[in-house]
């Protein structure tokens, strides 16, 4: 019953968990910006490469 009662108490399994829920939520938010970055990026370079493509002709 000891045994048991220490097993409750013990929080280092429970601060774990958090901590990998917390990276768990900045990886998500990286990944969402990141995605919104590289679309702004794909337009300027689609947009760069019109530009020099048709000063080159």
């Amino acid at each position: 019953m000891k045994t048991i009662r220490n097993f409750i108490k013990n929080s280092k399994g429970a601060t774990a968990i958090e901590y990998g829920l917390i990276a768990a939520l900045i990886a998500v938010a990286a990944i969402a910006a990141m995605q919104g970055l590289g679309n702004s990026l794909k337009t300027t370079f689609t947009n760069v490469s019109g530009t020099l493509g048709s000063a080159a002709k």
